[in-house]
């Protein structure tokens, strides 16, 4: 089953990327992975990183395939179809950005430009043994992604190695400049709710002459998780609602848009009463240290027939979504384990350390052995 939606040829760089669906690219339709939108017209201008992406060398290919309309975990998609896990496929790609990961995967691009609301990037990533960055909100232009308003999403790349990613950052990124090696790396490891085979895989990461460890708690994690999902689902309503009578949306996406109208507007000022909070406990727990550690999935991942049969899993990105709530950049880094199955640490650093994070996931893959 193809991963690309369009397949297109825009530049003649050194880097091979596609981009999600969900971006808007000058001659296609942006479809954000939903039949609603397969007749709306073409796109007069580029995403605003597209325009830096070509300015930089680099060849766009395609546009990937998605969970529809960036609203779901599971990658299932009824319109486009359902890519298939390339590492693990018994497993679900994991979503939204599920095309994006699994392209990433299999080789068929150096890297591919995805979106994070939740987790939309790091749990596909995790998903498919690969790389994937969430960075600090509102660092990359969103200018051109659907939908067009959103207080929690982040464009950022998937790629299969720390130094290709630190390489696309460059590129999406003028800004962005690798740091210097640091001896040793200061992380603090949260504690949180993750399956104790998951988590042995994570400690063992963590392990390493060059890591100084200590170990963290942050008491509004759960709220944070609570109040960003509120909060997607509260918006995705305002930029979707509108659509839930058309026999035009899958039939998960129209359960989510039904729940979510029920969500009283006064969940705005509350998610920001919680983000404020949490913001601040993170921003504390990053004075003493570079970064925090913590798994990237808590669990294990759905079955692929699980999920074609209708089961979702929403919990998947409760230890992704509260840093999209907070604002600060977050990247996924996969790790191998004897079960033979999907796991990933990930990092988080300060607002604006997204230099940092990068090269802390360059350090720990370095000497980890990975999938990729």
């Amino acid at each position: 089953m193809t991963i690309f939606t369009e397949q297109f040829k825009l530049g003649d760089g050194d880097l091979i990327a596609g981009v999600k669906d969900n971006i808007d690219v000058a001659g296609f339709v942006t479809q954000a992975g939903s039949k609603a939108f397969r007749l709306n017209p073409v796109a007069q201008c580029h995403a605003d990183f597209i325009k830096t992406l070509l300015d930089s060398n680099v060849t766009i290919v395609g546009k990937l395939t998605m969970h529809e309309l960036a609203f779901g975990m599971t990658g299932v998609n009824e319109y486009q179809g359902t890519p298939i896990n390339s590492l693990f496929p018994d497993y679900i790609t994991g979503g939204s950005s599920s095309g994006c990961a699994v392209a990433v995967a299999q080789g068929s691009v150096d890297f591919s430009i995805g979106t994070d609301t939740g987790g939309s990037i790091r749990v596909p990533a995790a998903c498919c043994g690969v790389f994937g960055l969430k960075p600090t909100f509102g660092r990359i232009s969103r200018k051109g992604v659907m939908p067009e308003e959103s207080s929690l999403d982040c464009v950022g790349p998937l790629t299969r190695s720390a130094d290709t990613l630190i390489e696309a950052m460059c590129r999406l990124d003028k800004s962005f400049s690798p740091i210097a090696a640091l001896k040793t790396i200061k992380l603090a490891s949260i504690s949180v709710d993750a399956a104790q085979p998951i988590q042995n895989v994570v400690n063992a990461a963590l392990e390493k002459d060059f890591i100084e460890l200590t170990h963290i708690t942050l008491p509004s994690f759960t709220k944070a998780f609570d109040a960003a999902l509120k909060l997607m689902n509260f918006e995705m309503w305002q930029a979707y609602g509108h659509l839930i009578d058309s026999d035009m949306l899958g039939a998960d996406i129209v359960n989510r848009l039904r729940a979510a109208h029920g969500i009283h507007p006064n969940i705005v000022s509350e998610a920001k009463a919680v983000r404020k909070t949490f913001s601040h406990e993170v921003d504390s727990a990053l004075n003493d240290v570079d970064a925090l550690a913590l798994p990237t999935l808590p669990s294990f991942p759905l079955k692929r027939q699980d999920a074609l049969d209708g089961k979702t899993d929403l919990q998947i990105s409760s230890l992704t979504r509260p840093f999209n709530l907070s604002g600060h950049p977050a990247i996924t880094i996969p790790l191998s384990n004897s079960l033979g199955k999907p796991s990933a640490i990930q990092i988080v650093g300060a607002k604006g350390s997204d230099e940092t994070i990068c090269y802390i996931a360059k350090r720990i893959s370095d000497a980890h052995k990975i999938y990729a």
